[in-house]
């Protein structure tokens, strides 16, 4: 196919022919950290292309040039996701292999898959990925499809700026996800697998192709996997830069090289998905369990966490931190242990409030640090568990900086589908570089303010513009004075 037949598709995306270089970021973890590094900061914004996140939160204002391990810890009775990454990492085959690797996927193989289904069911597991949906009950969805072709997609789009567990997982312990997909494959029926990786994540890329070329040679992707009669391969797609691609169905459009609008539901991916088959889609972070799960059982992984949050979860604290990095701790453990015991509070001055889960999520101020750190008690204060990261904001951002900022991410990302986020973002963004200017825009336009909120929460196709009403309603609840002060 010709390059000019592509164009409709090349359009959308922001590095389609761009390479990952030198380029500043100017995500939100960046952009909460600027008066670190103002010069890079500044370079970043005033750059022909934007960067939105590169995975570096820990080390930001991150530039593409600069890179450093953060520091990783387990703090949970039971080291899970960490396992591997906290004792330094498990990227080659043999390294992991040594360490217990692929005994999960053995055990898998010598069991009908209806048991490992179950075994996901009862370990509770929740999507890491933002929605927090019961991933066993996304695998039964699949399973109990009837179809001869089901597809399994890893979402390796970590594009939450602040978020940068997964990042690590695919650098530093790939066979894990590996291993996690050709379980999960066996379990619902798919022969095929996709990980659909995010471009500005270049080492990801270059260490997942070697650690599926190693999976290949050790017979445990192809033909006869472990020599069981099950077939099963793993093919990586790039992404070439769109938030909105981390939305699953959007990402299911552009791995078929459509354009990557987010589709309308029903159908859902498990009853019509990539190619029009039953896709399972579950992100890096959620696969990741799997392994653990299988060797230690749905029990023992259901004992971790309270409630209806169960297990562990790793949080990605920003540079802000005295102790910036990734935790990994168990859910139900108070938020303000999290901020001032682990992350050591901050080295810049005090804190104003946390955003957890992304710029999509809402800003917690410090008298509600003692919330329990789970999906329905962080949901019942404006926030949301996420992605994990967790991005601290002191005195040098005010709140209507922050919301110029979070909606001027949010109309450069929308895919344009819906007018509540293709048209109201941006007017929302506009209406605050108005505050900005003068410190205040008139009376009326608080109405206008509230009406595009409603209209995003109540009216957009998907997470996108409803992240971004939740985001402005939680800046409502905790900083009305703020907002207030923004209209005459």
């Amino acid at each position: 196919m010709s390059r000019g037949d592509h164009r409709p598709v090349e359009s959308f995306y922001h590095l389609w022919d761009v390479p990952i270089g030198s380029q500043a970021c100017q995500g939100t973890a960046c952009f909460a950290a600027r008066h670190l590094n103002p010069q890079r900061w500044s370079g970043a914004v005033s750059g022909g292309q934007r960067i939105y996140c590169l995975g570096k939160c820990y080390m930001a204002p991150a530039a593409a040039t600069e890179d450093s391990r953060p520091l990783m810890e387990v703090h949970a009775p039971r080291a899970v996701v960490l396992e591997r990454l906290a004792e330094g990492g498990a990227r080659p085959l043999a390294a992991y292999s040594a360490g217990g690797g692929y005994g999960a996927l053995e055990l898998t193989l010598r069991r009908p898959p209806a048991e490992t289904i179950r075994d996901v069911e009862v370990s509770r597991l929740r999507g890491r990925g933002g929605a927090g949906f019961p991933t066993g009950r996304k695998w039964r969805a699949v399973f109990d499809q009837p179809a001869d072709e089901k597809f399994l997609v890893a979402n390796a789009d970590e594009g939450d700026p602040g978020a940068y567990i997964d990042r690590f997982i695919l650098e530093e312990d790939p066979h894990c996800l590996i291993e996690a997909m050709a379980i999960a494959g066996f379990a619902v029926g798919a022969r095929r697998g996709y990980i659909y990786l995010r471009k500005e994540y270049p080492t990801a890329q270059t260490v997942l192709l070697e650690a599926l070329s190693e999976a290949r040679q050790g017979g445990i992707l192809g033909d006869r996997v472990l020599g069981h009669p099950y077939s099963f391969d793993i093919q990586l797609v790039m992404g070439q830069g769109s938030y909105v691609c981390g939305e699953e169905t959007a990402l299911l459009n552009s791995i078929e090289g459509k354009r990557p609008e987010v589709r309308t539901r029903p159908p859902y991916p498990a009853q019509a998905g990539l190619f029009g088959r039953p896709t399972l889609v579950n992100n890096v972070e959620t696969l990741a369990n799997i392994p653990w799960i299988v060797r230690h059982g749905a029990e023992a992984y259901a004992a971790l966490g309270f409630s209806n949050s169960r297990g562990t979860k790793v949080v990605s604290l920003n540079s802000l931190f005295r102790r910036p990095g990734l935790y990994e701790v168990e859910f139900g453990v108070p938020l303000r242990h999290i901020v001032e015991t682990l992350g050591g509070g901050l080295r810049t001055g005090a804190i104003t409030g946390v955003m957890i889960g992304g710029p999509l999520a809402g800003l917690l101020p410090p008298e509600h640090f003692e919330t329990p750190f789970g999906f329905e008690e962080l949901r019942a204060v404006g926030a949301a568990v996420g992605h994990g990261g967790i991005i601290a904001f002191d005195e040098h951002t005010s709140i209507p900086e922050l919301v110029q900022h979070v909606f001027r991410f949010g109309a450069y990302e929308s895919c344009g589908k819906c007018t509540p986020c293709r048209a109201g973002s941006r007017e929302v963004e506009r209406m605050f570089e108005r505050v900005l200017g003068s410190r205040q825009v008139a009376r009326e336009e608080r109405g206008a303010w509230e009406d595009t909120v409603a209209a995003l929460r109540w009216t957009s196709l998907c997470g996108h513009g409803t992240g971004l009403a939740e985001f402005a309603e939680s800046l409502m609840r905790h900083y009305r004075e703020e907002i207030t002060a923004c209209f005459a």
